[in-house]
C-alpha cells in the first residue's frame, strides 16, 4: 500500500453553513488543499514556470459525519492508481474537537474523497502522459 502523506489544518469560521458545520462544497477544497501539499511535499510542481499541468476529471466525497467549527482535521492522501495521462487519490478528512485531540484522529474519519486528476497541456487542452517522475514520487 503506498504511503499516507498527512496534513493538519484548523476549520474556520467562514466555512461553517448556517447550521455551524463546515459547508459541503468546502470538502472539495479541503482536498485541493491536501493534494496541493502532498505534492509540493513531494517537490510535484503545480504552480509557476515549469510546473505540471493536471485537472480534476472526476471527484466524488462520501460524507461520513459533520465537521464542525474550529476543528482541527487531518487530511490524509494517497495515491492509489495511475493509467496514461490520469491518476486517482485516495484522500481522507479525519477530524479532532481541539488541541488536546490532536493524536485522536485515528478513528473519527469524516469524510473520504477520491480525485481523478488528468495531465494535460494547457494549450491545445490534450492529455498527456503521467512523467516518470511523478510516478516515482507519489508511488
Amino acid at each position: 500500500m503506498p504511503e499516507c502523506f498527512t496534513h493538519r489544518f484548523r476549520v474556520r469560521y467562514a466555512e461553517l453553513d448556517p447550521q455551524g458545520v463546515v459547508f459541503n462544497a468546502r470538502y472539495l477544497e479541503y482536498a485541493d488543499l491536501v493534494i496541493t501539499e502532498y505534492w509540493q511535499a513531494r517537490n510535484i510542481r503545480a504552480f509557476g514556470d515549469g510546473a505540471l499541468q493536471f485537472h480534476v476529471a472526476h471527484a466524488s466525497v462520501n460524507f461520513r459525519k459533520p465537521i464542525r467549527s474550529l476543528e482541527i482535521i487531518e487530511g490524509r492522501a494517497r495515491t492509489t492508481r495511475f493509467g496514461h495521462s490520469s491518476m486517482t487519490t485516495a484522500i481522507e478528512l479525519h477530524g479532532t474537537t481541539g488541541l488536546q485531540d490532536m493524536h485522536s484522529c485515528e478513528d473519527d474519519l469524516r469524510a473520504d474523497i477520491e480525485l481523478v486528476n488528468v495531465h494535460v497541456d494547457l494549450a491545445t487542452g490534450h492529455s498527456l502522459p503521467i512523467p516518470d517522475s511523478v510516478r516515482n514520487a507519489l508511488a
